[in-house]
């Protein structure tokens, strides 16, 4: 598991393709390496992946062909920024919210406002996932825990301070680009609760017992 709030910023120093998966480089100063071990979960861009070497600057992963297809680790080049974050210990501060890194789907960047000193961004993800995001909840964006400001169809707004901008790489956004989506646990697990398919859990059963309006 993991909270959504970035611990450094690294850079992609090589991509080698081994039988249609790639083995994936990450150098980054802003991690203690050395404290790791071999098989250590460690989100990239909101991607939970494995390490299976470890160095003093970084460590290397293996990217499946799956998750090449359905998160954004496929366009990553050489040079290429990306999130980091190590998976959360027991007795961590849970800063962000709770994040399994399993990107759920891709978004696509809409607009970049300046509002004051803070960024207003606008991200669209398909109808599908967009009944997950709600007002003032939560949702990960490469891996960064933000709260939602508004929900308009299929496109949200969330607001980043200058520090986000800063340590995390929504700072070097452009319009079009596409980013990893991971909504709320919470949202889908309470979907199923009241999904037809279990008749234990309904709207008139949680406002009978003193839930919902």
């Amino acid at each position: 598991m993991f909270t959504g709030i970035i611990k450094a910023k690294g850079t992609i120093t090589a991509l080698e393709q081994r039988g249609g998966d790639v083995r994936l480089s990450v150098a980054s100063g802003g991690l203690p390496f050395s404290e790791y071990e071999v098989g250590e979960s460690i989100a990239v861009n909101g991607v939970c992946l494995t390490a299976v070497a470890l160095r003093d600057d970084g460590f290397d992963t293996d990217v499946s062909v799956e998750t090449l297809d359905v998160t954004s680790l496929g366009a990553l080049g050489i040079g290429s920024p990306v999130n980091l974050e190590p998976s959360l210990s027991l007795g961590d501060r849970l800063g962000g919210h709770l994040v399994s890194g399993h990107v759920d789907c891709l978004g696509t960047v809409r607009r970049l406002e300046s509002d004051a000193r803070s960024i207003r961004l606008s991200i669209e993800i398909p109808a599908d996932f967009s009944r997950y995001v709600a007002k003032k909840g939560s949702v990960t964006v490469d891996g960064v825990s933000l709260t939602v400001n508004d929900v308009s169809g299929t496109v949200f707004e969330v607001n980043i301070i200058p520090h986000t901008a800063e340590v995390t790489v929504i700072g070097d956004y452009a319009v079009g680009d596409a980013v990893n989506i991971e909504v709320d646990l919470l949202a889908r697990y309470l979907e199923r609760l009241l999904s037809k398919d279990d008749e234990g859990m309904t709207m008139d059963f949680l406002k009978e017992h003193g839930y919902g309006g």
